[in-house]
């Protein structure tokens, strides 16, 4: 797995990149209660607003970690937001997408650098 300093994580399954947020950030949002995902087909750059998170303690967006296309979001949020605080980086993922450079994931973090980043 691949971390950013947004607290995403991204998991390689096949062609795709499966893309959620850390345990930390979840932790750090508290009680998820709303998650807005974007339109499976919808073409993003990197830094995009792709997903919007509502907390009891605030609302977050959530970036694009890279270039590419959605081509599969978790719609089971919708019905249950809370399953991002207990499974982050499992059953609590966002959204799949394809991207054309996978290379541009060796730019991101590792596990061990991500812990040393959060600290």
């Amino acid at each position: 797995m691949k971390y950013t300093e947004e607290h995403e994580w991204l998991r390689v399954e096949g062609d795709l990149v499966v893309v959620g947020i850390t345990e930390h950030a979840a932790e750090q949002l508290g009680d998820i209660v709303f998650v807005e995902l974007p339109e499976e087909g919808t073409t993003v750059s990197k830094d995009d607003e792709v997903v919007v998170i509502e907390s009891v303690k605030a609302a977050s967006d959530i970036l694009a970690p890279l270039d590419g296309e959605i081509v599969e979001v978790n719609s089971v949020l919708a019905d249950n937001p809370a399953l991002v605080n207990e499974d982050a980086i499992g059953d609590g993922w966002f959204f799949k997408m394809k991207i054309e450079d996978m290379s541009a994931l060796d730019d991101m973090m590792d596990e061990a650098a991500y812990k040393a980043f959060i600290g």
